[in-house]
């Protein structure tokens, strides 16, 4: 729950604080125990919205009534996959001889706020269970964030929103000119419009004129101005904010 809300009050929108979780429509007047039945809510609003209807809370924000019933309708696939593989993965790694600590996500939280650290994926990591330090030094730490963004797709043709195919067929063969869609380049254009020299991932052609998505811009750049960086390999490679952090 507090993933699929953000670790956000629904009603007040903060992130301070403990949390409760409030039936969305309350038990009294026919609400269900049901995971799309539940919200998150700080303590201040779970007791002031007590067992008022939805739409008679946010009677004045109708709005964000609208946005909390569609988020109540989002399936925690994942974290159904989690929980049904996590002591499976606890059982495997503690087979394989090493030292295996387990931490809950309300330990992590209360190591980060005792040390002072803002709340990102890595540094949830550096602050799970009870072997973190008292002291943890991220100061100038730059994290590599890896997204996942998939290998392409095995559909061949596009398809309108009725089903039926639009445009031509895709072509079988996936590299031209050396490149693959994916790739990340450095171009460097001699002159026009886009002259200078930009880094991003390519979408090949077979004519040679690829198009590249830098962190600011798409435009189309020529095979000859092209320079591998990394080849694509189903993942994107960026760095996130230096920390400036010390605890």
């Amino acid at each position: 729950m507090l993933e699929k809300f953000n670790r956000t009050c629904v009603y007040c929108n903060t992130k301070e604080g403990f949390f409760n979780l409030d039936h969305f429509y309350p038990k009294s007047k026919g609400g269900s125990d049901r995971v799309s039945n539940l919200v998150l809510s700080c303590v201040e609003c779970n007791q002031k919205k007590d067992n008022q209807l939805p739409a008679d809370f946010l009677s004045d924000r109708p709005l964000l009534l609208a946005i909390i019933e569609k988020q109540c309708k989002q399936p925690l696939a994942d974290a159904a996959a989690v929980n049904a593989t996590r002591w499976k993965l606890k059982e495997v790694l503690e087979n394989t001889g090493l030292s295996v600590e387990l931490g809950s996500g309300g330990l992590t939280k209360f190591n980060r706020r005792r040390l002072g650290i803002s709340k990102s994926h890595w540094t949830d990591a550096a602050c799970v269970g009870s072997s973190t330090p008292n002291s943890l030094n991220i100061k100038g730490y730059q994290p590599l964030l890896i997204k996942a963004m998939g290998r392409g797709t095995r559909q061949m043709v596009n398809s309108d929103k009725y089903g039926f195919p639009r445009g031509a067929p895709k072509l079988q063969q996936k590299s031209f000119f050396g490149f693959q869609t994916g790739d990340m380049v450095k171009a460097v254009i001699p002159k026009g419009k886009y002259a200078g020299t930009h880094t991003g991932r390519i979408a090949v052609r077979k004519k040679g004129n690829f198009k590249i998505k830098t962190s600011t811009q798409t435009f189309d750049v020529n095979h000859k101005y092209c320079q591998h960086i990394h080849k694509s390999d189903g993942f994107a490679y960026s760095f996130g904010e230096l920390a400036d952090a010390k605890t």
